[in-house]
């Protein structure tokens, strides 16, 4: 059993509500920050139809760890924070939304987050956004996931010299996801550092009206 590290915490909700939403998006924030933090993202965005949710990580942190760490080593909060975000889909398909117009999207921590959860849980989602972040396991780990993300659309950016993620660990997320069918959009920005930039709002928007004008 996982001890509930990170359940039990209502996650912050925005936009519309789940019943009217035509499109919704799972929000997860990075090491040290706050649900607040991510969830002032939306305001980037002038897509109407949208559903946010936003979850807490307990003591702002959703696995102590690199994510280049054993993974043993963030265990048990990684399992712990992958339920959260099963938690959440969970919520919006049984409010009528299905997976296919649900985007996961995160910050640093939070983006390794979105991308684990999605190749560990493979099917079509909305869109799947790691902002500064990577596939979760150590240096030379072999990412063999079963299953397809069937042509989910996938964005990942990144700084060239981000001290925290390593160029080397995104293109190799862009090509493991690649190969479990996902339609992946990755780029390095020279010089940028741990941040979020214009480009990178723009690709999302652009993922959020392709999604709601289906």
């Amino acid at each position: 059993m996982v001890p509930e590290l990170h359940q039990n915490r209502p996650a912050l909700h925005a936009g519309e509500s789940l019943d009217r939403a035509q499109a919704a998006m799972i929000m997860l924030h990075g090491r040290g920050a706050t649900a607040e933090d991510i969830l002032s993202l939306r305001e980037e965005w002038d897509v109407p139809g949208f559903a946010y949710l936003a979850p807490q990580a307990a003591n702002f942190t959703w696995y102590p760890n690199r994510f280049i760490a054993p993974i043993e080593s963030n265990e048990p909060y990684l399992s712990s924070a992958l339920q959260v975000v099963a938690d959440l889909l969970k919520l919006t398909t049984d409010a009528g939304l299905s997976a296919d117009r649900v985007m996961l999207l995160g910050f640093s921590q939070g983006a390794c987050l979105a991308l684990e959860f999605a190749a560990r849980n493979p099917r079509r989602y909305g869109g799947v956004v790691g902002l500064s972040g990577g596939l979760i396991g150590p240096e030379g780990m072999r990412f063999d996931y079963p299953g397809t993300l069937d042509g989910t659309p996938v964005f990942l950016g990144c700084s060239d010299v981000d001290f925290h993620i390593p160029k080397s660990r995104v293109l190799e997320s862009a090509a493991v996801l690649r190969q479990m069918g996902a339609s992946v959009t990755d780029r390095l920005y020279p010089n940028m550092g741990h941040g979020i930039n214009a480009d990178e709002i723009a690709q999302v928007a652009q993922m959020m009206t392709a999604l709601t004008s289906q």
